[in-house]
């Protein structure tokens, strides 16, 4: 198997895009996802039914065929009474086709919904399984935009795939039903030539073979450039997409800078990319229309002029020739439902093609190691987290600029109820750390023994607010009644958000109601009820008053047992804890100069492991 690459522009490596898999490789992958999929049983029982309905339809239609014959030949004897009767007979099979046709409709619906929810809730948990989602994003272009793999592309998928499976299954049973017919009705279409007659077996089923290949073979040849088409417009509308809804996230900070034009320039060059491809698709679907709605029209007059010889000859009634018309379009209406449905065919593999390799991807994030010279971690004794010869490094690939750092102080032993602060020289990257001991960081070299991860918590610098209720975001990512409403007014009265109590459990879009202090103020507030026994801060302080750290880390003093790591700059920080301090390094030998600006004796006292109550 050949993982598809596209090199990177400024030649850091190459990024994935895609797999070379066959066609066979990614329908079974799909069926063994549907096959251990909750709605499987489901499923089944549908499809069984849709199978029977579909024969079912298939005789009456042969039933109708037959019908033909005596119909037309009561008008050619001018008959009225069979003219009446035939058309009650009609009555009877055009009702029992509608009765049959709405069923499978109503089947063919519930059949692509629960397809749909098979494949989506399926795509979403190979997603959100442990830092799968995090390493894809750094996978390359497989990993951009992973939104429409699993809303449009999975929507498309399961939709198209059973409109086409049914139309292809009912194809099918058509055609051998109504082969049949023609072959029998060619056996009597006796040719006569030179005072000569002969007849050809099969002659009409032979001529539809004929007629259905030929147009099949040349929409493939039309059409070819169908399927990468589509890729690329279901590609280029999620960035279009991404686009619009980045800049309605951001629509304030826009405004306020004056960026307007600029971003509409950027909008408009990715509208541009997407019409470019939908120009190339009009195109193709033009040339295709050639072929599909030229033999569309000549297949009006072709089974008439293919039986006209054998029943100006006399081998045929009326009735007769009309019912081998009928069978004959039966015939080829099944031959060439390739022809008729190359374009939904094409668009249905690029989006199979596209949820195979996301799906594909997802599932090897847990066998690949993500970054070179990979990082031991370890299970710490209990009570403990070590840091042994800790070197993080930033590059991500074997031909990345290397420009890392390591811990001045060497091998670190953080005690349970310490409290540490870490600082470094400028131009680290202390946020690489907080990275590593979350365990989404893994370049550099040394071995980092930690506590178990469920005792951990680690506030980002960054916060993060889900949408949904008030409770919600606050008890994230437990369940919302993983506490009671009096430890939840509690903590919100804690952190200052006292007044949205009556709200709790309104939903709303939280992160754009609350400013960046208060949606810190709901991290603290989770931190307050989870109680954890540790505690890593991404800096994140950063940006919030004086009165407020100080208030916040105030609040701390009441989880007793816990023990802080401050990863960057917080004099609230120093001033409340006392934290022992910590360096971080910079690997590269001209850079010594450090972001706390600390004499040397001072820095002396730091790498004797020494606690400092107030800033250097």
């Amino acid at each position: 198997m050949a993982v598809d690459t596209q090199a990177k522009p400024n030649g850091q490596g190459n990024e994935q895009v895609g797999y070379d898999l066959s066609l066979f490789f990614r329908l079974r992958m799909m069926f063994s996802a549907f096959w251990n999929s909750p709605v499987r049983i489901k499923l089944i029982i549908l499809v069984v039914a849709l199978f029977a309905i579909i024969l079912v339809t298939a005789y009456v239609q042969v039933l109708l065929n037959n019908w033909n014959a005596p119909f037309y030949d009561s008008l050619a004897r001018r008959d009225i009474t069979a003219f009446f009767h035939q058309l009650g007979v009609f009555g009877i099979i055009a009702g029992s086709l509608l009765v049959l046709n709405v069923i499978q409709a109503w089947l063919n619906q519930m059949t692509a919904l629960y397809m749909r929810e098979g494949l989506a809730r399926d795509l979403v948990n190979q997603w959100l399984q442990a830092k799968r989602a995090l390493r894809l994003a750094s996978s390359g272009l497989i990993g951009v935009n992973p939104d429409q793999r699993l809303h449009e592309d999975a929507r498309n998928l399961a939709e198209s795939t059973t409109g086409l499976a049914i139309g292809l299954v009912q194809a099918t049973i058509l055609l051998l039903s109504f082969i049949g017919v023609l072959w029998e009705l060619s056996s009597g279409m006796v040719f006569k030539v030179n005072g000569m007659s002969f007849a050809i077996p099969g002659y009409m089923v032979w001529a539809a073979i004929l007629y259905a290949g030929s147009a099949s073979f040349l929409s493939q040849f039309v059409g070819r450039r169908l399927v990468r088409l589509n890729a690329d417009r279901y590609s280029k509308e999620a960035e279009l997409r991404f686009a619009l809804m980045h800049a309605n996230e951001h629509m304030p900070a826009i405004t306020i800078a004056g960026g307007e034009e600029n971003e509409r320039r950027r909008i408009n060059l990715d509208i541009s990319a997407v019409l470019a491809v939908i120009r190339q698709l009009a195109i193709a679907n033009t040339n295709l229309t050639w072929v599909s709605a030229g033999y569309g029209w000549l297949v009006l007059i072709i089974p008439i002029l293919v039986a006209a010889p054998a029943y100006f000859s006399g081998g045929l009634t009326f009735g007769q020739l009309m019912v081998a018309v009928g069978a004959f379009n039966q015939v080829n209406s099944a031959l060439r439902w390739y022809v008729a449905n190359f374009g939904p065919i094409a668009e249905w593999r690029a989006t199979l093609m596209r949820v195979t390799d996301f799906r594909k991807a997802l599932t090897e994030m847990d066998d690949k190691t993500p970054m070179p010279h990979t990082l031991v971690f370890e299970k710490a004794a209990p009570g403990t987290m070590v840091w042994t010869d800790l070197e993080i490094s930033t590059k991500t690939s074997d031909d990345a600029t290397e420009n890392g750092f390591r811990i001045a102080e060497g091998t670190v032993t953080i005690n349970a109820g310490e409290h540490v602060m870490i600082n470094g020289d400028h131009g680290v990257n202390r946020r690489l750390l907080f990275e590593v001991l979350a365990h989404q960081w893994y370049s550099g070299s040394g071995t980092v023994s930690l506590p178990p991860m469920d005792d951990m918590l680690f506030v980002p610098h960054t916060p993060y607010v889900p949408t949904g209720t008030l409770r919600e975001a606050i008890c994230f990512p437990d369940d919302p009644d993983a506490y009671d409403d009096a430890a939840v007014e509690a903590v919100i009265d804690k952190v200052g958000l006292g007044r949205l109590k009556s709200r709790l459990d309104t939903q709303a879009r939280w992160d754009r109601l609350l400013d960046t202090e208060e949606q810190k103020a709901v991290g603290f507030a989770h931190l307050l009820l989870a109680k954890p026994k540790w505690i890593v801060f991404d800096d994140a302080m950063d940006g919030l008053e004086a009165e407020v750290q100080a208030k916040a880390f105030a609040m701390l003093t009441e989880l007793k047992d816990a023990t802080l790591i401050y990863i960057g700059r917080s004099e609230a920080f120093m001033h409340s804890m006392s934290p022992r301090i910590l360096h971080l390094q910079s690997l590269a030998p001209h850079e010594h100069s450090t972001d706390m600006q600390t004499p040397p004796e001072t820095a002396g006292a730091m790498r004797a492991g020494g606690k400092k109550a107030s800033a250097p």
